[in-house]
């Protein structure tokens, strides 16, 4: 699971909610392209269309916002066009029309983001497998240990598939990760895969 592409499509009244929703997801080892970011960073939203076409799975965020955006509609239209799936994330199932009203997204929930982060990544997990949806693709995050003058690089490798991740969830318990080096462990949220807390090796 490396150098795969997302594509996120979405209106610009949206752009916080995406960059929360992505914030962790952008943590893997591959391109997550938000559209609105590469504009600011210079890109016309017509030149995104090589990012488009080079992505893997586009991921359409329609909610209210997102109705009335033309790009929104012809970038779900060019992928699929092209053969790339398209993954709606939407905040009501009566949001999602035209070729995305038969696929199967994933709801938004405001008031529980975590449970949306892991849905999300549920569904990422299935579309990027390079087995089918039976195989669970290891995912791993890779990071230069924090501690002054360690850098080493840590791995936390993300074996287990959602659902049991979701139970580590409810049961409050953390991912960890350690510096071979200096021997400090890392703890992860298991819905999210976010950042909790760094415990620092012996001395």
């Amino acid at each position: 699971m490396t150098g795969e592409q997302i594509y996120v499509s979405h209106a610009p009244g949206d752009l916080d909610l995406v960059q929360e929703l992505f914030s962790t997801v952008k943590n893997f080892p591959f391109g997550v392209h938000i559209a609105l970011e590469e504009v600011e960073s210079g890109r016309s939203r017509k030149r995104l269309e090589g990012r488009l076409a080079n992505s893997d799975v586009v991921v359409a965020v329609i909610t209210d916002d997102a109705a009335t955006n033309r790009w929104i509609n012809q970038e779900i239209g060019y992928a699929l066009a092209k053969g790339i799936p398209v993954l709606p994330l939407h905040e009501d199932e009566r949001q999602r029309g035209g070729y995305v009203s038969d696929v199967d997204g994933v709801t938004i929930d405001r008031e529980n983001p975590s449970f949306t982060i892991f849905n999300l990544l549920s569904r990422l997990r299935s579309e990027l497998a390079p087995l089918g949806a039976l195989s669970v693709p290891n995912w791993y995050i890779r990071f230069p240990c924090t501690i002054p003058d360690c850098g080493h690089p840590v791995t936390l490798d993300i074996e287990r598939d959602q659902t049991k991740l979701w139970k580590r969830y409810d049961h409050g318990k953390l991912l960890t990760a350690s510096c071979a080096d200096c021997h400090s462990t890392y703890y992860f949220d298991p819905a999210t895969i976010g950042f909790v807390r760094r415990e620092d090796g012996p001395r």
